[in-house]
């Protein structure tokens, strides 16, 4: 028997469509069924999850009390702080504080050798000023105390003194005053250097 030509047409066009539909009906419409999910938990399990957010949440006020603590015990700290918009202003005040409290214990406290603004530790920065002056041993301690007395934060960094063969005893003095400043002060760019 002999097949005609329309017959193996309508052959191969059967083997396409067939293979078609095939394709489009396990491979491209095979992802749009649902899947069948089990239950992942039991109601016991479901109920001790429960219970301990329970417990965390009854968590939540004793926590926040001592976040208000801590915050106010930090605010108490930082009070002490030299307020200043710019390094050039904390060192401003750290230098007025310095001829303050030297002119109130007989000390002229005139010249400015130093000032320098760093990073301290990763919260805070350090703005520090360095100056000369002669005066007693005595008028020095008295210095020293009255600036321990201040209510900013301060720290003398550095003291030297250089003694003579005057017979007043009087002594010479290089001290760096450092006071505690915001970070971003810390991070302007650097101004320091010898004046």
């Amino acid at each position: 028997m002999r097949v005609g030509t329309l017959d193996r047409k309508t052959a191969i066009l059967w083997i396409f469509c067939v293979a078609a539909i095939l394709i489009l009906y396990f491979f491209v419409l095979a992802d749009r069924s649902p899947a069948v999910v089990a239950a992942s938990e039991s109601v016991p399990m479901a109920e001790k999850r429960l219970e301990r957010l329970r417990q965390i949440a009854a968590t939540v006020p004793g926590k926040e009390a001592l976040m208000k603590q801590a915050t106010g015990e930090l605010e108490t700290r930082e009070k002490g702080m030299l307020k200043a918009e710019t390094g050039a202003q904390a060192q401003a005040q750290l230098q007025e504080l310095l001829h303050k409290v030297g002119a109130a214990n007989g000390i002229d406290i005139r010249g400015l050798e130093d000032m320098r603004i760093k990073p301290f530790g990763s919260d805070y920065g350090e703005a520090s000023v360095t100056v000369r002056f002669t005066c007693l041993i005595e008028q020095l301690v008295n210095l020293l105390a009255a600036l321990a007395n201040e209510p900013e934060l301060l720290s003398t960094n550095q003291i030297q003194i250089t003694g003579g063969p005057d017979k007043n005893k009087t002594i010479q003095v290089r001290l760096t005053l450092s006071g505690v400043v915001s970070k971003k002060l810390a991070q302007e760019k650097k101004t320091g250097g010898a004046l």
